[in-house]
């Protein structure tokens, strides 16, 4: 059995941890009792560890201090979700404690871990009963009972890995959502599986990542193309998903031979590919959005690459992008430096969707991150938005409870003063930033802003991503979901009844202004529509429709 790890196992460790919730974040995934499509935990605790895993093998750090730093700073910038800034604090106790140490024994394991549960209980504001947070804690005492007996590493990590199963096969008893639902926690399952990797490592038995994995599955066989004369420079290559099964694809391929040649669209009942030779791709990607949503897109210059083999160099292509950023983090190409504060504040929000965005910057926000639902933006996003914002003051406006954790991650990271308003919704940030007085401090529109959230209603609807038999109700994937401030109002294959019931609770309420953004699924025609069934049942009450342009979801509406 190994007694210790020095920097090289521990960096082991880590990568193949990282594996190792990449090949099980879909069962992680569906653990999620809500059957809302969201950045879903496995996912998010994937992404979360890649960024730690990625700096490792490029810089094979030579000493278990600089693993342990390395692995707590990735993992801090890199955080997505709230399970991410839970697992960046976790691994932060490895940091501290292993800090000027050469090998770790059990007994080090077993601090190191305790340390990183009580940073991340201090950062929750309610710690609950059933989550990651349970799950490590039992963990961590278990290894300092099982390293006071024995301070073999192994055996250490064995015993602790025992006892996290049972702690996380108990979450269904002790979190009632879960219970009902009769799974465990997903946050705990994806501690287990991180530590089961790591404990693979140091037996010899590293996982490594499936081929392919983490990659599109396309079903469609697509013919690579040569071109001699370059009369269209940019060679562009995207998968969209159909918004339905009938979609008719022949407009879209008239439309993209009148811009580019070298055209073939592969297809099958999900999902579309493109290649064509194009000067305008940033057209063809939005000509084709029109068809579905857009999921990987890849641009190269032609003219450039060409230019590049003439004069005996390696063409540059978007599969040098990892070289690039190897080359920016060390230092040979600068990142942008902080912006210099030119006025007092400033204002950064977290949206999805061009009309979303244009509001926020009609109101006066200086940067937006492209993020929300099932794109959760890292610390590392967040922060650089942050430093390009010319204040002295940044107020940041996270637009989804799974980001707010992140944002604050952000904040400890900045070098100015920020300020994080606990917006859970678009409507919520919305109605923050036109509570701003620019004659108050920064400390008294905080408070303003706050304040106001309580004061907004926030409708939502989008699409059942799974099967789910939810707080009694039986919803089939694919099934509108109506949501009313976070909870949900009903699920139904129709979609007025939905907006009607939506309509007639906000008039029970008595609501006077109600704003409705829809969609790039929605049409303006099916908008207005919504508009009338509002209109319908408040009479009285002013009712505007805009373009949100926003992805998963039909309609984001806000009342007040």
């Amino acid at each position: 059995m190994r007694q210790t790890m020095d920097g090289a196992a521990f960096a082991r460790m880590i990568v193949s941890a990282s594996a190792a919730i990449e090949q099980k974040k879909q069962k992680i995934n569906e653990l999620n009792v809500f059957p809302v499509p969201d950045g879903d935990t496995g996912t998010n605790m994937s992404m979360t560890l890649a960024a730690a895993a990625t700096d490792l093998i490029k810089r094979s750090p030579e000493s278990l201090t600089k693993a342990a730093d390395m692995t707590a700073s990735a993992l801090l910038r890199g955080a997505r979700g709230n399970s991410g800034v839970i697992l960046s604090l976790l691994f932060r106790g490895f940091s501290k404690s292993l800090k000027g140490k050469l090998e770790a024994n059990g007994k080090d394991f077993a601090a190191a871990l305790s340390a990183g549960v009580e940073a991340a209980y201090k950062a929750v504001m309610k710690p609950a009963e059933g989550t990651i947070l349970t799950v490590s804690r039992l963990t961590a005492d278990a290894a300092r009972d099982l390293a006071a007996d024995d301070a073999n590493l192994e055996s250490v990590l064995i015993g602790s890995i025992e006892t996290a199963k049972v702690a996380l096969e108990n979450t269904v008893n002790q979190n009632p959502v879960l219970k009902k639902a009769g799974v465990v926690d997903a946050g705990g399952m994806g501690f287990v599986v991180i530590l089961e990797g790591m404990l693979a490592s140091l037996q010899g038995n590293d996982v490594a990542l499936q081929e392919g994995a983490g990659e599109p599955k396309e079903q469609a066989d697509f013919t690579d193309f040569a071109t001699e004369d370059i009369t269209f420079a940019y060679d562009t290559v995207y998968i969209v998903r159909k918004k339905d099964e009938t979609v008719n694809l022949e407009p879209l391929r008239v439309y993209l031979d009148s811009i580019g040649d070298s055209l073939v669209i592969g297809e099958d009942d999900e999902s579309f590919k493109v290649h064509v030779h194009t000067n305008i791709p940033w057209e063809a990607l939005a000509e084709s959005q029109k068809y579905g949503t857009l999921e990987l897109a890849k641009i190269e210059n032609m003219r450039m690459q060409h230019d590049d083999l003439a004069e005996g160099r390696k063409a540059r292509s978007t599969d040098d992008l990892d070289a690039i950023e190897q080359e920016l983090e060390a230092g040979e190409a600068a990142n942008p430096a902080p912006a210099a504060p030119e006025k007092p504040f400033g204002f950064v929000a977290v949206c999805a969707g061009e009309g979303l965005a244009g509001v926020f910057r009609d109101l006066g926000a200086d940067g937006i991150i492209e993020g929300g639902q099932t794109m959760n933006p890292s610390t590392e996003d967040i922060l650089h938005a942050i430093e390009q914002t010319p204040a002295e003051v940044v107020f940041v406006l996270p637009n989804n409870k799974n980001i707010i954790m992140a944002a604050q991650a952000a904040q400890e990271l900045a070098t100015r003063e920020v300020v994080v308003i606990p917006t859970k919704t678009v409507p919520q940030g919305i109605t923050a930033m036109l509570s701003f007085d620019e004659t108050q401090s920064a400390s008294e529109n905080a408070e303003l802003m706050t304040e106001s959230l309580a004061g907004v209603t926030t409708m939502q609807i989008t699409y059942a991503a799974r099967n789910s038999d939810f707080e009694g109700r039986d919803i089939h994937e694919g099934e509108y979901l109506a949501l009313y401030n976070g909870a949900l109002l009903g699920n139904s294959p129709d979609l007025d009844a939905l907006l009607s019931a939506m309509a007639e609770k906000t008039a029970e309420e008595g609501k006077e202004f109600i704003n409705i953004f829809y969609g790039a699924d929605t049409t303006p025609e099916q908008a207005s529509h919504a508009a009338e069934l509002f209109t319908k049942a408040l009479p009285n009450a002013e009712v505007n429709v805009l373009s949100g342009g926003q992805p998963i979801y039909y309609y984001l509406i806000s009342a007040e």
